[in-house]
């Protein structure tokens, strides 16, 4: 639904250049909620606002919904109106709301509609359906003011709807509202993914907003895409950084054994759907006589799947290990091998 190719974006000035997008590859593909994240500075935004063109790229592709976006420019007429056209079929929700002030909670999620001309009554109508789509059927004459942050947001979300986009773009949406309110936008962006089709995506620097919603996840570093993936797949790879941070084991398996404990073997074990119901480490002790530490794990719903991660010591070397860890394995575990002295993958 939405493909990116060597997207780059340089800012230049007299005396200085700045490369916010650094030949960016991205594909979002059509029903999901895409994630993209990373700290302040790492391109997230530029790249948001050059997926529906409010920045024009220095060079490289985005394609929405089949349309070469980077192909149609403002300037001649035809092509100005295929741009708009494209526009249309993508909304766009902001950080903090901009929302008109002077204009009731009906009037702003009309105004898209107004721009595009049409008619009063209709114009009133899908106001109407999409505020009680997000919930807020009751405040139509209410003004930003008399709303608190999150409705301001719903309001914001169902502006966005309001031209029956195909994808909808959210700019670190929810960074401004306290962590319950949080929950309730990505709850109903979810629930407007499921019930619309929508194809979601959305920048954040939170992984907590990656793991309650998203279906995918890109990381973004310096202007570049550094890792993406389905999360289940991510959570698949002992190697992923995004997994690495949805599940912060910290540096528990990173310690070195005492002379009278001997030598150890510490695993990362990865495991999703039903495998956290089963009992696999008291199994793993029973069936090989052994002594499992248990350094730290957590266990999460993430795309809809529990999903788990915990970090175990075995007494002996990897090669004492070898038939516990196939054991491991045939259970449908994911199990990396780490290097006690750092906690890395051996």
């Amino acid at each position: 639904m939405i493909t990116t190719k060597g997207l780059t974006k340089v800012y230049r000035s007299q005396d200085r250049e700045v490369r916010a997008l650094d030949d960016v590859d991205l594909h979002v593909r059509q029903g999901e909620v895409f994630g993209v994240v990373g700290t302040s500075g790492a391109g997230k935004s530029t790249l948001i606002r050059c997926v529906n063109l409010l920045e024009r790229p220095t060079s490289g592709t985005v394609t929405v919904d089949g349309v070469d976006l980077t192909a149609l420019s403002g300037s001649e007429q035809r092509a100005g109106r295929d741009l708009r056209a494209a526009r249309q079929r993508i909304g766009m929700v902001f950080q903090h709301f901009n929302l008109l002030s002077s204009r009731t909670v009906q009037q702003n999620v009309e105004l898209p509609l107004e721009i595009t001309g049409l008619d009063r009554r209709e114009r009133r109508r899908r106001a109407a359906e999409l505020l009680d789509l997000v919930g807020l059927g009751d405040k139509a004459r209410s003004y930003p003011a008399q709303l608190s942050g999150g409705q301001k947001q719903r309001v914001g979300i169902a502006r966005a709807l309001a031209g029956d986009p195909k994808v909808l773009l959210s700019d670190e949406a929810t960074s401004a509202l306290d962590p319950e309110t949080t929950r309730s936008i990505l709850k109903l962006l979810r629930e407007l993914n499921q019930q619309l089709g929508l194809t979601i995506l959305l920048i954040t620097h939170e992984m907590d907003v990656i793991k309650s919603v998203c279906d995918s996840a890109a990381l973004m570093r310096g202007g570049r895409v550094v890792e993406s993936g389905q999360l289940t797949d991510l959570l698949a790879d002992g190697h992923s950084r995004i997994a690495r941070d949805l599940f912060p084991l910290g540096d528990l398996g990173a310690r070195t054994a005492t002379p009278e404990e001997g030598e150890r073997t510490v695993l990362e074990i990865t495991f999703q759907g039903d495998a956290p119901a089963q009992p696999f480490v008291s199994q793993l002790a029973r069936t090989y006589q052994i002594d499992i530490n248990i350094l730290g794990a957590a266990v999460e719903t993430i795309a809809g799947r529990l999903v788990g991660r915990m970090r175990v010591e075995l007494p002996g070397s990897h090669t004492d290990n070898v038939v516990p860890i196939g054991y491991l394995r045939q259970q449908g575990l994911q199990v990396d091998v780490l290097d006690p002295s750092n906690g890395a993958a051996a």
